[in-house]
């Protein structure tokens, strides 16, 4: 039963279905009744509110506050920032009547052609129209000014193809929205918190990242600037992990947003959006899991440690279950989570391949021999390796145990992106070398002409231009045409 607990598609077989199997069978999420949406199962959201818990304190010590704006956003809001309205028109899940009525055959429910809406509503994509509508009753002068607001929330984008996480047609996330009396402001809290998002992927997740802006035809609708930090899979796609947007005036202009300065003119305020959802699971799976299921970095897992107790019989297990509770509360003192799982209805057997599945970072196992020796068997998730260890300082032991794993995660990951970047010079390289994946570093003209060319033809897209690393000028790999930098091209989810 355990074989059959842990059996999932290999990926060097199907990535894709390896990845679907591991989101179901570590009882992350799974699909709903409702096409495209997904249920978030305990576990997968135990791993939601770890990261919402430590984003929300970074949020808070940069100085913002959080607060809750509505789900529906009239349809008239839309239109009124034109770049906003055609990004987003395609996606938008539209509310028409207010009412339904028993069908007069019997047949059960339908909509009252009686209620309709004087105007549809929209069921948010995202709140920068909504939001913005109400900073105009919340900003008069310089006083009120800046304005940090952030919510959580869940947001609505109709896809088409979707996948647990990655992309479904609801998904949980934060988004940030501030006013600043100038620009100079805004483009520092845009900058602000793509680092504290980059921080935050690095630190937490244990995953690297590039930082960077999008390309004009990339940017967020009605966007001046996009920030971005691009992170890579395994399989050698990237995937966009968190944006922060300069909006510049633009949404200040389309709602009327204007302020009085010290000086007593009248301006309009200015503008920045950021956020990341629920597509960090998605990332935190397929950047760090094997073949033997998930391998979460401790500063995220639900559980660090899980403790299991191998006995013969009840008066065994009365004793092993004295020792552990010392060790449980130990482990605790420090801010370790650990479960302790002296459940008879499975056997150690399977809870060694459940935990496993389930990327619990470090297992103990307890039985009648180490419980005579004053030892326990200490199990790694991102190494599988065990040893024996004396019980006396265990938890210190383990505290840096879990240290070790979360950089030795990290490292791994950073150092197959390295493995995996490479500087193109040629177009007829490009091509053959996007077939293997990767980051590639490539001179452009800078021209949508030539990025739309390059889509068409090898699927890949301009990840970012990294605001780090090397400037250093070139001639477009395409066109031959200058080039101020490298940037990054990868195929992305």
């Amino acid at each position: 039963m355990a074989k059959e607990l842990k059996e999932l598609t290999p990926r060097s077989e199907d990535y894709s279905q390896w990845y679907l199997d591991l989101v179901i069978k570590a009882e992350l999420a799974e699909n709903s009744a409702v096409r495209g949406c997904m249920v978030i199962k305990p576990y997968g959201y135990a791993i939601w509110e770890k990261m919402q818990r430590q984003l929300d304190d970074m949020f808070k010590e940069t100085g913002h506050v959080n607060a809750y704006f509505p789900l529906f956003i009239p349809k008239s809001f839309l239109s009124r920032e034109a770049d906003h309205v055609e990004g987003f028109a395609k996606e938008c899940a539209v509310v028409t009547h207010y009412r339904l009525k028993n069908a007069s055959d019997g047949s059960g429910v339908v909509v009252d052609p009686e209620a309709k809406l004087e105007e549809e509503l929209i069921i948010r994509p995202t709140s920068e129209t909504i939001i913005w509508n109400t900073y105009k009753n919340w900003i008069q002068s310089y006083r009120d000014l800046p304005l940090l607001i952030n919510q959580w929330a869940n947001v609505v984008r109709w896809e088409m193809r979707t996948r647990l996480f990655l992309r479904t047609a609801e998904f949980l996330w934060q988004e940030g929205h501030t006013a600043h009396a100038t620009q100079k402001e805004a483009i520092e809290e845009t900058e602000r918190m793509i680092n504290v998002y980059a921080e935050f992927v690095e630190k937490y997740m244990a995953l690297p990242v590039i930082k960077g802006k999008k390309s004009a035809s990339e940017r967020f609708a009605g966007a001046v600037d996009t920030y971005t930090i691009e992170a890579l899979m395994q399989d050698g796609k990237a995937l966009q992990s968190g944006t922060s947007h300069f909006l510049g005036q633009n949404f200040a202009k389309a709602f009327d947003v204007m302020f009085t300065d010290k000086d007593g003119g009248r301006d309009y305020v200015w503008a920045t959006s950021w956020g990341v959802s629920t597509r960090l699971i998605g990332a935190l799976i397929m950047a760090h899991s094997d073949d033997n299921g998930l391998v979460l970095p401790p500063k995220l897992a639900p559980y660090q440690v899980v403790i299991v107790p191998i006995y013969k019989n009840a008066e065994q297990l009365a004793q092993i279950d004295e020792k552990v509770s010392g060790i449980v509360s130990r482990l605790k003192a420090l801010g370790i989570s650990v479960k302790y799982d002296n459940s008879d209805n499975k056997k150690p057997g399977w809870k060694f391949a459940e935990y496993e599945l389930k990327g619990v970072p470090v297992r103990l196992a307890m039985g009648g021999r180490d419980m005579e020796n004053n030892t326990i068997e200490v199990a790694r998730r991102d190494t599988l390796t065990k040893e024996t260890v004396s019980c006396n300082n265990i938890e210190e032991y383990i505290k840096n145990l879990l240290d070790k794993i979360q950089e030795n995660i990290y490292k791994k990951a950073l150092d197959y992106r390295a493995s995996a970047t490479r500087e193109i010079n040629s177009y007829e390289e490009f091509k053959e070398e996007i077939e293997k994946g990767g980051f590639l570093l490539c001179h452009w003209d800078g021209t949508p002409e030539t990025e739309e060319l390059i889509k068409n033809e090898t699927k890949a897209t301009i990840r970012c231009i990294p605001l780090e690393g090397d400037k250093t000028p070139g001639k477009c790999m395409v066109t031959g045409k200058p080039s101020e930098q490298r940037v990054i091209f990868a195929r992305a989810y």
